[in-house]
């Protein structure tokens, strides 16, 4: 309607309609301007679209790379400007099958960290436009923030 002021959802509705329309998603606990999350790697997609559709959060401030050693984990957070909020979502991602949807295509800015938690953990974001390494070379056979990977020198 004309003179209507749209309104950014509190962190409270946030929790609301995400558990609503995510039965799987846990909210782990929340803050002023903070959502704590937990999805399943096979919908962080869909669930990031409607974050990005519907709550209007239009930056990926970042995504990293986790190493747990028995699972990766990947983490987003994710900015709202209009009412200063953030959601930080993370998904685990099975260390012997490191791949999880790329949510590059939702946010521009998320390319360059794919593309580094690919560079530095091994994990594959599939759907990613160019994901390829950033600083090592590309024959490069490691994963350097692996708890696995050894240092030269090392047993």
């Amino acid at each position: 309607m004309p003179g209507d002021v749209y309104q950014a959802p509190t962190v409270s509705e946030i929790e609301s309609i995400l558990v609503k329309e995510f039965p799987s998603l846990q909210v782990t606990r929340t803050e002023a301007r903070r959502v704590y999350a937990t999805a399943d790697r096979d919908s962080i997609f869909e669930l990031c679209t409607f974050i990005h559709d519907n709550l209007n959060f239009e930056h990926c401030s970042s995504l990293s790379g986790v190493d747990r050693e028995s699972t990766f984990q990947v983490v987003y957070h994710l900015s709202n400007y209009e009412n200063g909020v953030m959601i930080e979502i993370t998904s685990d991602v099975p260390s012997d099958d490191p791949r999880i949807a790329s949510v590059a295509s939702i946010w521009g800015g998320a390319n360059w960290h794919e593309r580094e938690a690919y560079e530095l953990f091994g994990i594959v974001f599939e759907g990613h436009p160019k994901l390829e390494r950033l600083l090592t070379p590309s024959n490069y056979e490691f994963y350097p923030f692996r708890k696995s990977y050894k240092l030269r020198g090392q047993e």
